[in-house]
Formats: C-alpha cells, sequence, structure tokens
C-alpha cells in the first residue's frame, strides 16, 4: 500500500539512503552513457522498490531529472551540439503542455489516492509505448530517411507544426508521469529529423529541451507537494557522480544492446505496475 503524499514528504528513513544514492548511482550512469533512462527508470523504480506514492514519484523524479540532465549537459559540453531552432520548435509545444498539465492537477485538486491510481496507470501506459518506441527505434529512423528522400520539399513544410506537436505530447505525458523526456524525445526526433541531427546532436539536441520542461514541472508538483526532497538529495548523492564517471568512459556497449536492454526494462516495469 502506497503511503499518501504529505506523509512521503516529511518521512523518509535514513536508513534507506544508501540505496536510495545506489539506484541514483545506477541511474546517473546509464543516463550518462546513453542520454536517456533516467526518468522511465526512476519513477517505476520508486514506487515498486521504494513503496513511494506514483505522484510523489513523478514530482521527485521530475527534478530529479532536471538536475542530472544540467550535469550531464555540462559535463558532455553539449552546447554547440544542440540544434536551438528544433529546440525552439520543441518548446513551443512542451512548454503549454507542461503548463497545461500543472494548472490542471492544481485545479482539480485531486485526492491522494486519485491522483496515485491515475498516475500508476497513465505511468504503465507510457513506458510500455516508450518500450515499443525504443525496440523500433532504428526502423523509425530508416522511415524517416525515406520520407526525408522522397518528400523533402513536403516533410519541410511540415517540420514546424509537426516538432511542436510533438512537444506539446512530450511536454503533456512528463509532467503527468515523468516519462519521455529522453528516450520517448529521442524516438521523436529521430523520425522527424533522420538526417539534420547526428548521433551526438541528437542527444543534446533532446537533453536541452528535456531541462526546461522537467524543471516547470517539477517545481509545479512541488507546489502541489508531490516532491520528497530527502529522497531527492539521495538520490542525486548518487547520480550526480555517476553521470561524471559515465561521461568520461571511452569504452561503451553497442547502441542497439543497450536500447535493448533499457526496453526489456521499460516493458517490465509496465507490466509489474498495470498487473502486480
Amino acid at each position: 500500500m502506497f503511503v499518501g503524499p504529505l506523509h512521503s514528504v516529511y518521512t523518509s528513513p535514513m536508513t534507506d539512503v544508501p540505496l536510495y544514492a545506489a539506484v541514483g548511482l545506477m541511474v546517473g550512469i546509464m543516463v550518462g552513457l546513453t542520454g536517456v533512462g533516467g526518468g522511465s527508470m526512476m519513477t517505476p523504480l520508486l514506487v515498486l522498490l521504494f513503496g513511494q506514492s506514483p505522484a510523489v514519484a513523478v514530482g521527485t523524479d521530475l527534478l530529479f531529472a532536471a538536475t542530472t540532465k544540467l550535469v550531464a549537459t555540462a559535463s558532455f559540453g553539449f552546447s554547440r551540439r544542440v540544434d536551438w531552432r528544433i529546440v525552439g520548435r520543441l518548446l513551443l509545444g512542451s512548454i503549454p503542455g507542461t503548463a497545461a498539465v500543472v494548472f490542471g492537477l492544481w485545479l482539480t485538486r485531486e485526492t491522494p489516492s486519485e491522483a496515485d491510481t491515475i498516475t500508476s496507470r497513465a505511468l504503465a501506459i507510457i513506458l510500455a509505448i516508450t518500450s515499443l518506441a525504443l525496440l523500433f527505434q532504428p526502423w523509425l529512423q530508416r522511415l524517416g530517411h525515406r520520407v526525408a528522400t522522397r518528400w523533402l520539399v513536403r516533410a519541410e513544410r511540415y517540420k514546424f507544426l509537426l516538432t511542436s506537436i510533438a512537444g506539446l505530447l512530450l511536454g503533456v505525458a512528463v509532467t503527468r508521469t515523468s516519462v519521455g523526456a529522453g528516450a520517448l524525445g529521442v524516438v521523436m526526433l529521430v523520425a522527424l529529423y533522420p538526417v539534420r541531427l547526428t548521433s551526438d546532436r541528437l542527444v543534446a539536441t533532446d537533453i536541452a529541451h528535456a531541462l526546461p520542461i522537467t524543471l516547470i514541472a517539477g517545481t509545479g508538483h512541488a507546489f502541489l507537494g508531490h516532491v520528497n526532497f530527502n529522497v531527492l538529495a539521495a538520490l542525486l548523492l548518487g547520480s550526480i557522480p555517476g553521470v561524471l564517471i559515465a561521461s568520461r568512459l571511452t569504452l561503451k556497449l553497442p547502441a542497439g544492446i543497450t536500447r535493448t536492454l533499457i526496453a526489456l526494462m521499460l516493458g517490465t516495469l509496465s507490466e509489474r505496475m498495470l498487473f502486480g
């Protein structure tokens, strides 16, 4: 049984700090190596492993993701690799989407049980979608190449609108579930810009877009009382060194293996949240 948000915010057993830090380290290394996996792994782990309520897990993870991605961006030195035009297009949709969800949560004033039920189901569905998107990422990339090659002029005409719509969907998904800013964002960018974005620019652009929406969404959840700051601090104790270590590693797993492992993990977590 999950504890309520107000109880979770003010109580966190200090004996769990090493375990929280270890989980933060694992997720931080994954983010540092691949640029994805932070929100999609951390939120379900907070719910399933630590028994945090879904609403508090989402709010805590959003601020965790914002901080971790900020460190990753600084460590990788991505400023020159970010395609700011694409980031701007995404933000035109994602910021209004994020603001709308936060305002809706504040307006409806869901009870803790209602918030947890809705968030848990939404989280499980988004995890399943993200898992499938990661598994089919190469196919989506090839499809994007064919579309870009055959219909370049026509595709470019609608890229601005399609990118803004993608940003809107990401903003809503991330604010409601904390999932999508990394993994789902990468898949959308691969489908929309298969030629324009090389692998390093793809990750850099995705992280640059994720920073403001996770920060805005996390701040909104904090005002609603959905953030456990004790847990957040313990997670960051592990994740920040993890990101710094991973960003310095020269030997990496092949992208296909890493992507498949993350997808399988997300699929398992989704099944546990839906039927566990």
